[in-house]
């Protein structure tokens, strides 16, 4: 527990800054004592509350819900299909995967190359980018590949994008916690026990929040794709080992 407690407060603290990275950050960290499976049902009660929380602070709510949900609505319901792969799929193939595509975003960022899509291909977009976030959500229990991608290049500004990405994980973490406990991989325990890490979470988010009001845009740029970066890589080299 008290591990565990560890884990959600540093989670919490790094989406606290990005907007982004508990459920990353706790896979990476809770895999060393449980799978993949296990990881992601521990880490679904505090995901949801701090989602919902960075979801609907912002100011702009329903102006992002009427412009995204071309783009929310397949990122939300194909998680359900991913969900049925999780337990046909080697475990260690699915943690390699989510690093590599992590790295590969935070490499693109850091070069400064970002996709940019028009406002006519924006609907379009947004319905493919959905389905295949869902579908990676589903198979891997991270919600920011390629849907972040997506947010980021319809150019949004950062309170935009942060409250944004709360939105999208808010629909994801409910559809993954109903295709895990749909595909038996969620029990009274694994809920007990991530009901707990809420309070360390929410503590690490506010002073992760606190952070982030004293950085640049600049600054918050590299701090993101750099965090992604390096979750990314431990993801790697521990499914590697």
């Amino acid at each position: 527990m008290v591990a565990v407690g560890g884990v959600f407060l540093l989670a919490g603290t790094v989406k606290g800054v990005i907007g982004l990275g508990l459920p990353t950050v706790c896979l990476g960290l809770l895999i060393l004592i449980t799978d993949l499976p296990g990881a992601i049902a521990l880490m679904l009660v505090p995901s949801f509350v701090t989602n919902v929380w960075q979801g609907c602070v912002g100011g702009s709510l329903l102006l992002l819900l009427r412009r995204l949900w071309p783009f929310l609505v397949p990122a939300t319901l194909l998680v359900f299909l991913g969900g049925l792969a999780l337990t046909a799929v080697d475990l260690t193939l699915l943690s390699a995967l989510l690093g590599l595509l992590l790295v590969a975003y935070a490499s693109l960022g850091l070069a400064g190359i970002k996709l940019q899509l028009e406002p006519p291909k924006e609907r379009w977009a947004g319905a493919l980018f959905g389905a295949v976030n869902g579908l990676f959500t589903g198979l891997t229990g991270s919600f920011v590949v390629p849907g972040v991608m997506f947010l980021q290049a319809i150019g949004l500004s950062r309170d935009q994008l942060v409250q944004a990405m709360g939105i999208t994980f808010t629909g994801s973490t409910v559809a993954l916690a109903l295709s895990l406990g749909g595909n038996d991989l969620l029990n009274k325990e694994l809920g007990l026990i991530s009901l707990a890490g809420v309070i360390p979470a929410l503590l690490g988010m506010m002073l992760g929040q606190k952070i982030r009001k004293v950085l640049s845009e600049a600054v918050f740029r590299k701090v993101f794709f750099g965090a992604l970066f390096v979750l990314g890589g431990y993801i790697v080299v521990r499914a590697v080992i």
